[in-house]
């Protein structure tokens, strides 16, 4: 098989076609149009490129059709490619999505995207979104208004910012009632709640969980709680690296209560290790904070956070 035919059949067989037929299952909470979402079990793969790609969120693995093959059989390039072939014509279950994608002039600078919308306000859907389906407490809502962090998405959803050592947005969590994603064309960061002296860096995996361990840890005035928006770009892991190398304080990885969270809290545990750092781990009792967060308050949960 020359180098044309095995261009041709990346074309013709997507990621997705090996996935769906190996029993994957799209996890469409977790998804986005961008990055959608597979699981078997506890294994998940991360499909991106329009179907051309993928990588394995809790390891190195990542590239192509043929690469995705030989990851999950335990075959050579040889009988992957003769595996892919089998699949030429194979229709996987696509996922159904709720909203169709916004189109943006590409144009228009993020910051100024995020500069022409509205804040959230009491009685807003927005913030009646995360007031009564997330449950924060309206005080901490408006100490997140009055910092700046937070705006009025379509349909009620909430735009969370995501800002660089200089202040600047540079893209947005968008979550919403029938809604997640990432702004179109912004870049992640990091989601900051929270004081500039900070002695205790509280990282965590979603805006509305940094939220919500902050209304967990009322009273705290010694912490800054971050969220990395369930990525690991470069960006994010030098600008985490430099508050803690700042401050010399104590990096908290507070991340979800499950292998993906358990591997970016080994990350987060070499560079508290390598910014000579002290370290924790914070796991909630649920999935997540903010699942944790509304347990809590409904008084269906009664312990705290374990280490």
């Amino acid at each position: 098989m020359d180098q044309h035919e095995l261009n041709e059949l990346r074309n013709r067989v997507p990621c997705a076609a090996v996935l769906d037929a190996a029993g994957y299952a799209i996890d469409l909470k977790e998804s986005t149009r961008r990055a959608v979402k597979y699981r078997l079990g506890d294994e998940i793969v991360i499909v991106i490129h329009e179907g051309k790609g993928w990588f394995d969120p809790l390891s190195d693995a990542k590239g192509d059709v043929f690469s995705l093959m030989t990851h999950l059989h335990t075959v050579g390039f040889p009988e992957a490619k003769m595996l892919v072939g089998r699949l030429v014509g194979y229709e996987p279950r696509q996922p159904v999505w709720k909203k169709q994608a916004r189109q943006y002039d590409p144009e228009i600078a993020v910051a100024e995207r995020w500069r022409t919308r509205r804040k959230p306000w009491p009685g807003s859907r927005t913030w009646r979104y995360l007031r009564d389906e997330r449950h924060l407490p309206e005080a901490l809502i408006r100490a997140a208004v009055r910092d700046d962090l937070l705006r009025e998405g379509p349909r009620g959803s909430m735009w969370a910012a995501h800002k660089n050592g200089e202040g600047t947005v540079t893209g947005w969590e968008e979550r919403g009632p029938e809604w997640r994603g990432y702004s179109t064309g912004g870049a992640k960061v990091l989601f900051r709640f929270g004081h500039g002296g900070v002695v205790r860096l509280c990282v965590t995996e979603a805006a509305i969980d940094a939220l919500s361990l902050a209304a967990l840890e009322t009273g705290r005035h010694d912490s800054l709680y971050v969220s990395t928006g369930g990525g690991w770009a470069p960006a994010t892991e030098a600008a985490i690296g430099m508050i803690a190398a700042r401050h010399k304080g104590l990096l908290v990885a507070a991340t979800d209560n499950n292998a993906q969270g358990d591997v970016y809290a080994d990350r987060l545990r070499g560079i508290a290790s390598e910014m000579g750092c002290d370290f924790e781990r914070l796991r909630p009792d649920l999935e997540d904070w903010n699942e944790e967060l509304r347990a809590r308050r409904r008084g269906n949960l009664k312990s705290g956070p374990s280490s």
